[in-house]
């Protein structure tokens, strides 16, 4: 066994197949039950909020449609800066709030200005630490709250979050989509994951100077996600950069130079996907000196077992950069489970940010 091999972020990542199939009978009933809740409050509108990677889960499942109610993807940081732009204190908004630790200083300053300025909004908070303040902190209401709180598996130890995001998502999405069998969603995915972690322990994959993550739709937050993880664990070492598809075109594409990896993800839907291979082969052309990655479905250089719906697949697409940034990070030498040990400018959980009093 390699020192990689011994890691907490290795073992969190690897674990992730297991976790959501232990997840899925249970998150199968959870989900049910708030979907139920959900339409007798007549919920008109969903905000998910977080921050850092707990924000880019909003931003995956805010880029399709949940029926007649909209959705939306502001992070708590934006919440708690500007609140009189991003709330409204209406019966018919849920916020859906996201947290590893579910204690950071943002979660904690939304939850304050929830109580004290947006009482009528109803909560759904989703956190992975049982003990935290999204899992025992009582709404003031008369706005309602649930919870889930996830396996503890999920709470990573980690700087990284790995297999808190994944299970973030799946459950989030459990409860909007009322399209497919939950239980059955997780064993395919499961399976699917196995499959891939397989083939991506077993195939060489260097650092780059730079690394860039591109995608449509719901993969344009599995791209940033992507890399702020190789960011994170390369202790910014490698440089990252991430886009949509069509408009990495628009300026973005300043950022390939001389070793850079680009990875585009192929998004499951034929439509779509044409403009992605299309982008992967312009910049194989124009730079030759990159090294291009496509992720998806067959034909791509790493094939996944998709089951054809983006925002169900981007848990898939993101394993890629998960292995590869930690794969990177003891390449360079770092401490794999705390990049930032030496410096101590970046923590596990954020705290310490001074929150200013909000006269509404």
């Amino acid at each position: 066994m390699t020192q990689l091999e011994t890691t907490h972020t290795w073992r969190e990542i690897h674990a992730q197949p297991d976790i959501w199939q232990a997840w899925a009978n249970t998150l199968a009933r959870q989900s049910a039950d708030i979907r139920t809740w959900i339409a007798a409050k007549g919920i008109r509108r969903i905000i998910f909020s977080g921050a850092g990677t707990s924000a880019f889960i909003g931003q995956t499942l805010a880029s399709a449609k949940a029926g007649d109610i909209s959705l939306a993807a502001v992070p708590t940081t934006d919440i708690v800066s500007n609140p009189s732009e991003t709330l409204c204190n209406d019966e018919g908004l849920l916020v859906v709030q996201f947290g590893r630790s579910g204690n950071s200083s943002e979660t904690i300053a939304t939850l304050d200005l929830l109580d004290a300025h947006f009482p009528k909004a109803h909560r759904l908070n989703i956190t992975c630490n049982a003990e935290s303040a999204l899992a025992v902190r009582p709404t003031k209401g008369p706005g309602e709250q649930r919870v889930i709180v996830l396996p503890d598996a999920t709470h990573d130890q980690a700087f990284a979050m790995t297999s808190s995001y994944t299970t973030m998502l799946l459950s989030a999405l459990a409860c909007i989509d009322g399209t497919v069998d939950v239980a059955a969603m997780l064993g395919q995915l499961s399976s699917a994951a196995r499959e891939a972690i397989a083939r991506l322990d077993t195939q060489p994959a260097p650092h780059p100077e730079r690394a860039i993550f591109l995608g449509s739709g719901a993969l344009t937050g599995v791209a940033r996600e992507s890399a702020l993880k190789v960011l994170e664990l390369t202790a910014g070492r490698v440089m990252t950069n991430w886009d949509s598809t069509l408009g990495f075109r628009h300026g973005p594409k300043a950022s390939v130079v001389g070793d850079t990896r680009v990875v585009v993800f192929i998004h499951p839907d034929g439509h779509t996907a044409r403009y992605d291979l299309d982008i992967a082969r312009e910049i194989a052309q124009q730079f030759p000196a990159a090294t291009v990655t496509t992720v998806g479905g067959e034909g791509c250089d790493l094939a996944l077992g998709l089951t054809g719906k983006s925002r169900w697949d981007a848990v898939l697409y993101v394993l890629l950069a998960q292995i590869w940034a930690a794969r990177w990070s003891a390449e360079l030498n770092l401490n794999i489970d705390n990049p930032f040990i030496d410096q101590g400018n970046l923590t596990r959980v954020v705290s310490g940010v001074t929150i200013y009093p909000f006269a509404a």
